[in-house]
C-alpha cells in the first residue's frame, strides 16, 4: 500500500528546498502551479491514507489483543498443567512411601515367620535327636546283650520277656 500524500508531500518539501532563493531575504520562487498541484493532489489522497493508516492501526491493535488473550490462555494452561503435574508427583510419591512401608512390613513379618520355623524344626529335630539316641541306644544294648549271651540265654529271655 502506498501513501500518495506522503510521496506528494515530500515533493513539495523537495521543490521548496531546491527552490531558488530571493537575495536577501529567507524567502524562495517556486511554480505556483506546480507546488498547488503537489498540494492538492496530497489533500486528496490525504484521506484514503488516514483512513489505511487508522485501519491498520486498528489491525494492529487486535493482533496485539489477540496476542495477549493467546498469552493469557497459554500462562493458564501451563499453570494448570504444572499444578496438575506437582499433585501427580506428590501422589505418586506418596505411592511409593506406602509401597516402601508395606515392602519394609512385609520383609519383617517374613524374618520373624522364618525365625519361628527355624525355632520349631530346631524343636523337632531336638526330640527327633533324642528319640534317635534312645533308639541307638537301646539298639546297642541289645547287639551287646547278643553276643554275651547263649543261644539259651536269649531264649530265656525272648521267653521271660513275652
Amino acid at each position: 500500500m502506498t501513501m500518495d500524500s506522503i510521496e506528494k508531500l515530500n515533493t513539495a518539501i523537495a521543490v521548496v528546498e531546491e527552490a531558488r532563493g530571493v537575495p536577501l531575504s529567507a524567502s524562495c520562487v517556486v511554480h505556483r502551479g506546480e507546488m498547488l498541484e503537489l498540494l492538492e493532489g496530497a489533500r486528496e489522497h490525504l484521506p484514503a491514507d488516514l483512513f489505511s493508516a487508522e485501519n491498520l492501526l486498528a489491525e494492529r491493535d487486535r493482533i496485539i489483543d489477540e496476542g495477549r488473550s493467546s498469552a493469557e490462555s497459554m500462562i493458564a494452561t501451563a499453570r494448570e498443567d504444572v499444578a496438575r503435574m506437582i499433585e501427580q508427583a506428590a501422589i505418586v510419591q506418596a505411592a511409593r512411601d506406602e509401597a516402601k512401608r508395606i515392602l519394609d512390613e512385609a520383609r519383617d513379618i517374613a524374618e520373624d515367620e522364618r525365625r519361628e520355623v527355624e525355632t520349631y524344626i530346631d524343636g523337632r529335630l531336638a526330640t527327633l535327636e533324642v528319640i534317635l539316641n534312645k533308639t541307638l541306644d537301646a539298639v546297642a544294648r541289645g547287639r551287646e546283650r547278643l553276643e554275651g549271651a547263649d543261644d539259651k540265654d536269649v531264649l530265656s529271655q525272648l521267653h521271660t520277656d513275652n
